[in-house]
């Protein structure tokens, strides 16, 4: 019989500045200190726990490192495939380039979602160009915590979908110096290496603690170039450095600084192989591929002042500066014919290449023509100033905790790129031919934003509601390589309320009302559109007991001025950002978590789940109408949102004992449109992005056994099955997941 004491009355009675601190952030510790609490005066955060995440006033969740590391899951789309209303886009099965979707709002590059590390943004340039090559790896994280329906008040630019804040590897804090590492290898000559070291320590001055961090991946990759069977590989290195001081002084207050550094490699790109081509060997790459390469590096920085002056006021402040280069050296299209001079012939973007028997030849290497290379190299900066004061008080019967924050934000991206000839020489390989005589320098797109907030949490009894209200100033400007400056700013207002009633100690209800606005990128201000905004609305239920908990939702949210994606379409360059019309997204979702053992008293634990998002996420066009623009373009009323699935669906089930688990996890994502036609065979120029993405099931077998307190032994197979598939038509045509791997390794922590 399942025991009736819930931990739901006592966790939703906190008051909101001290759950959201991270209390229950999962660590990765060793056995003995498994329940170590850290300071008060860590840095907020945006869910702060598994169990805070059903109390709030809006869905929200919480995976902590313990539960995507004990399955080996790198890959983003693998980790939050059990959590309801996200999907993610999968382009080459390691999760280096995400496309995050929640509700149903475009998840192209991630670019309407709040991408954030530490609670500081993490875009390489959330406002200037929000669809860039950067975004951190989950692989070295502590936890992810997501917020859908209630995240547009506090955290922006993006507030039409919501917060994805990846939360890095927190100081350890416990009896003297800890150590850990994993290591794992597997199919495709794959490694994974995470290792840190750190400590906190007592001394006259007061508290010190550091961390120093070491994170590595790299795969000779599946995708196999024709001819020279050379595979797309890729190679990451991230080390990081963090060290906080809490000083001896009559102000409870915390210095904690943070540096990481990013250097990734990767010989892939946009291009895909036609369907007929992928059925046949989803492994495959045409020849052309074999001169693209991605190679980047990133920065990341913060210092935070973090401060409780009394019990009822709390403040933080932090200092941060981003920074990411990346020189992108791609296939962009095919020219046919013997004109190999630069800027002469018609060019033939890829996706369509791909459905012109001549140009595919070319592609291949053996028709008559030429490959154009594109050299795109990027520039982006981002720094800012934010701040959060925390104030508790009543009024009569009324407890309150209000949220004062404001964020003083610049992002810039510039940069410079070359075009470069290849001829086919008939046998499957190319030579140079031409080349652009140095580099063509690329406008500066630079944004200063200003960002506002309050937000009240008000408690009366056993309801509690969180009205709140955001404002953002955008002053944007774009110069030109030869010093023509355009500029112009925008005001952005933002908000809602959202409530939370507790039935009883085991049930609850909430919902919420918000409006969000999501700002184009600088080219979007550039050639008049304007920001795309949303009015959402959330319902739900949440049970909970310590061996059980479910939760249902129903959400519906309406897009206006709604903005297309623009990178892949035609000559795979970004364009301008461009307003299309409405759209709506209305679903439900729902997670239902239970451990057997745990309920029946067993000597071990069968933890189960299942998962379920409907979404019907559809564009609104007036009648006898067809959007034009972008991945949107060709849509008519009712068509389907391209990568939106109607049905995700998840479940799971494992078997814990004391020194040992295994666990089967299986997912199903419906099949989608690759863009707004929803077909295959629109009016205009013929292309590979259109037409349908496959359903697929994938399912996962993972498991470790504990040799002593220090020694763990992992290991598993994703995708047990083998199971092959079209998972995406973007950028330039279609491209399938990997197929089945296996991964083994070890676990050290002491």
């Amino acid at each position: 019989m399942i025991r009736r004491y819930c931990l739901l009355a006592c966790a939703a009675t906190l008051p909101l500045a001290h759950v959201s601190r991270g209390q229950d952030v999962d660590k990765p510790v060793t056995p003995s200190t498994a329940t170590t609490s850290p300071t008060l005066l860590e840095p907020l955060t945006v869910v702060g726990s598994t169990e805070q995440a059903w109390t709030l006033s809006g869905s929200a969740a919480y995976i902590g490192a313990d539960e995507f590391r004990e399955r080996g899951y790198t890959n983003f789309s693998k980790v939050v495939a059990k959590t309801p209303g996200i999907y993610v886009r999968d382009e080459d099965s390691y999760g280096n380039f995400l496309n995050i979707s929640i509700r149903g709002v475009d998840g192209n590059r991630s670019n309407k979602v709040t991408l954030m590390e530490d609670g500081i943004l993490t875009a390489p340039s959330p406002y200037s160009n929000p669809s860039a090559y950067y975004s951190p790896k989950v692989g070295r994280m502590a936890g992810v915590e997501i917020l859908k329906g209630s995240s547009q008040v506090k955290y922006g630019p993006q507030t039409t979908g919501g917060v994805v804040n990846f939360l890095s590897t927190p100081i350890p804090e416990g009896d003297g110096p800890r150590f850990f590492s994993r290591n794992t290898f597997g199919t495709d000559n794959t490694f994974f290496n995470h290792m840190w070291s750190g400590d906190t320590v007592e001394t006259e001055s007061g508290r010190f603690g550091y961390l120093l961090e070491l994170h590595h991946q790299s795969s000779d990759g599946f995708r196999e170039l024709d001819g020279s069977g050379a595979t797309a590989g890729m190679d990451l290195l991230e080390p990081m450095l963090k060290f906080f001081w809490e000083p001896n002084t009559a102000l409870k207050q915390r210095f904690e600084v943070k540096v990481g550094y990013t250097d990734f490699d990767m010989d892939d790109s946009y291009p895909g192989v036609t369907e007929q081509d992928l059925r046949a060997n989803y492994d495959r790459r045409y020849a052309g591929n074999a001169f693209d390469t991605f190679d980047s590096d990133a920065t990341r920085s913060y210092f935070k002042w973090i401060a409780e002056p009394s019990d009822s006021l709390r403040l933080e402040s932090a200092l941060y500066y981003n920074e990411f280069n990346r020189a992108f050296f791609r296939l962009n299209d095919v020219r046919l014919g013997a004109n190999d001079a630069i800027g002469g012939g018609t060019n033939i973007p890829i996706a369509s290449a791909l459905l012109n028997p001549a140009a595919l030849a070319v592609l291949q290497g053996y028709g008559d023509g030429t490959i154009r290379r594109l050299s795109n190299i990027r520039f982006h900066e981002s720094y800012g100033w934010q701040n959060q004061a925390n104030i508790r008080f009543e009024t009569g019967s009324l407890e309150h905790d209000l949220a004062l924050g404001a964020r003083v934000h610049y992002d810039s991206v510039t940069g410079e790129g070359q075009d470069v000839r290849l001829r086919s020489n008939g046998n499957g390989g190319f030579y140079e031919v031409s080349r652009a005589a140095g580099r063509t320098p690329n406008a500066l797109e630079e944004t200063t934003a200003i960002a506002t907030f309050i937000e009240d949490e008000i408690k009366l009894g056993q309801l509690t509601i969180r009205p709140g209200f955001r404002y953002e100033f955008i002053d944007w400007e774009n110069t030109t390589p030869a010093g023509v400056s355009r500029s112009g700013d925008e005001h952005l207002v933002m908000g809602g309320v959202g409530l939370n009633y507790l039935l009883d100690d085991c049930n609850s209800i909430f919902a919420g009302i918000y409006r969000g606005s999501s700002p184009p990128n600088t080219a979007g201000y550039m050639s008049g559109a304007d920001a795309e905004t949303s009015l959402g609305y959330e319902i739900g239920y949440r049970h909970q007991q310590e061996a059980f908990r479910a939760e249902v939702v129903g959400f519906y949210t309406a897009f206006d001025d709604l903005i297309t994606p623009q990178i892949g379409v035609s000559t795979g360059n970004v364009l301008p950002d461009q307003n299309v019309g409405e759209a709506t997204s209305y679903g439900l979702e729902t997670l239902v978590e239970y451990d057997a053992g745990e309920a029946a008293g067993w000597g071990f634990g069968v933890p189960v789940y299942a998962s379920a998002t409907y979404t019907h996420a559809r564009f609104d066009v007036p009648a006898g109408q067809r959007l034009t623009g972008g991945l949107f373009a060709g849509a008519v009323d009712d068509n389907e949102i391209p990568y939106i699935p109607e049905w995700r669906l998840a479940v799971g089930v494992g078997i814990t004992g004391e020194k040992w688990a295994v666990n089967l996890d299986a997912s199903y994502m419906s099949s989608t449109w690759g863009t707004g036609w929803n077909g295959t065979t629109p009016t205009g120029i013929p292309s590979a992005v259109n037409g349908k993405i496959d359903s697929l099931v994938l399912v996962d077998l993972t498991g470790h056994y504990r040799v002593n307190d220090n020694l763990k032994l992992v290991g598993g197979v994703q995708n047990l099955f083998d199971e092959r598939g079209l998972v995406s038509r973007h950028p330039q045509g279609p491209r399938g997941n990997a197929g089945q791997t296996l991964f083994g390794g070890v676990e050290v922590t002491f």
